[in-house]
């Protein structure tokens, strides 16, 4: 984050691309989700995540971007992939 607010603050926008468990963290921090509740978040893999936050860097909007059937389908797949990992 100390790489990311400042290019906010100076009204630039950024594009973030990472793996499933960066973005996890990334959204645990702005979402302020527990690390309990964190592994039950389901991100659809290719799908763009748009926040509009404030200058406090609150959260004031969020979407995903696409075709909502689409990216339905797409976390389902996430969470399916958790389920085969966990019944190995």
């Amino acid at each position: 984050m100390e790489n990311i607010k400042p290019q906010l603050d100076n009204d630039k926008k950024v594009l973030i691309a990472a793996h499933g468990n960066s973005l996890r963290a990334l959204v645990m921090y702005l979402e302020n989700i527990s690390e309990k509740d964190i592994v039950n978040l389901n991100l659809p893999t290719g799908v763009p995540l748009v926040y509009h936050l404030d200058d406090d860097f609150k959260i004031l909007d969020k979407q995903f971007i696409g075709d909502a059937v689409v990216i339905a389908a797409k976390m389902q797949k996430v969470a399916n992939q958790g389920k085969k990992l966990n019944n190995r």
